[in-house]
């Protein structure tokens, strides 16, 4: 079983129209989620460290997964108690892709207002995209003096 069923069920309920799970649901993947956590722990293998090391004791990377998992729960479970949070955060991955994509083919940005333009431009497309607008539609009006603006509501 994995933390997936409590998005399945936030989606099960976002689609009759509901606004939040009980604090009954809740409590229940939130132990479900530490357990998950606890037994982890036990999955991570030891790292042998030379003596007479001076600073903090070196962690296998697993475990420092596994800390700032356990540390930052609230956060990482944020979607169950807000359902306008999405599961994941791969919509503001894709939407900073261009830009590294644009540093990599150009090695950099010539200016900064360059680099403040291109921005402005791809948020704007991004936000008709996301709007279901046609991209060339809304950069049309936009020249045209008639620019799409997205209110906080939709």
């Amino acid at each position: 079983m994995s933390i997936y069923a409590a998005k399945e069920e936030v989606a099960k309920r976002k689609s009759v129209g509901r606004q939040k799970m009980q604090p009954a649901r809740i409590s229940y993947f939130e132990k479900r989620y530490s357990r998950i956590l606890r037994e982890g722990l036990k999955e991570i293998p030891a790292i042998k460290v030379a003596p007479k090391k001076r600073g903090r004791v070196k962690q296998h990377p697993a475990k420092n997964l596994l800390d700032r998992l356990q540390a930052y729960k609230q956060e990482t479970l944020v979607f169950m108690y807000d359902f306008r949070v999405p599961f994941t955060n791969n919509q503001g991955e894709q939407d900073i892709r261009m830009i590294k994509s644009k540093q990599k083919v150009s090695g950099c940005f010539r200016s900064n207002q360059g680099s403040k333009m291109f921005c402005r431009i791809r948020g704007y497309i991004s936000t008709a995209l996301k709007h279901s607008l046609n991209v060339l539609d809304a950069l049309r009006d936009a020249f045209n003096g008639n620019p799409f603006v997205s209110s906080p509501t939709t």
